[in-house]
């Protein structure tokens, strides 16, 4: 199972991270948002193991404006984590493979799950990302630290692999092999990993992936 840790920003926090080897490491370009990157320092992300792959994420934002930012910081993912439409996804797919042809770009969708979510409305996104993100549904577009109720995903009836996310803590993670989710791609940790918004804690993120990758 991958793992993916959002909402970095210190360099110095970021480079303690990259030493626990996580699969996706995320930057917020998303300025409401409390772990809003600003300008990350490129020499540091520049420097990460080519093994972790930095995902950009955004909310409701232009193509070009995400697309600026992939070349901008070599990002080799881009999680749109706000109302964004299949047509949108599709646009930016294919504005993506014209610009970088020779880089494949991996487009992360994210939905605000919640009891009586219909997972029909998934279906129009299969053929235009690589992988679904199910968070916990609030106004603030992530980073509650509010869980879900995980039966939910039972509903689930398609075939994309997706990222668990929402509410992610030492405490759960342990509950999720006996879930039985059979396209569960990875999971997504955040604010339950933090010292405050933006920082996390490394000591408490060591014991979480290896809870994981036992």
């Amino acid at each position: 199972m991958k793992i993916k840790v959002c909402g970095m920003r210190d360099p110095d926090n970021i480079v303690d991270l990259a030493q626990l080897k996580p699969d996706y490491m995320g930057l917020i370009f998303y300025p409401q948002s409390k772990r809003f990157a600003g300008n990350p320092d490129k020499s540091v992300l520049s420097s990460l193991p080519d093994s972790i792959k930095l995902t950009g994420v955004f909310v409701n934002e232009k193509i070009e404006e995400i697309i600026q930012k992939v070349d901008e910081y070599d990002l080799n993912a881009v999680q749109l984590h706000g109302s964004e439409s299949d047509l949108f996804c599709k646009q930016l797919r294919d504005m993506l493979n014209l610009r970088m042809p020779i880089k494949k770009i991996e487009i992360i969708k994210a939905f605000g799950i919640f009891p009586g979510f219909d997972f029909n409305e998934l279906k129009p996104f299969n053929d235009v990302v690589d992988y679904f993100l199910f968070d916990t549904k609030t106004a603030a577009h992530g980073g509650s630290g509010i869980m879900f109720d995980w039966k939910i995903l039972d509903q689930y009836k398609g075939q994309k692999p997706y990222f668990l996310s929402g509410g992610l803590s030492p405490e759960n993670i342990p509950e999720i092999s006996n879930l039985g989710l059979e396209y569960l791609y990875g999971i997504d940790l955040n604010s339950k990993f933090e010292l405050e918004p933006g920082l996390k804690d490394i000591n408490s993120l060591k014991s979480a992936f290896e809870l994981v990758r036992i």
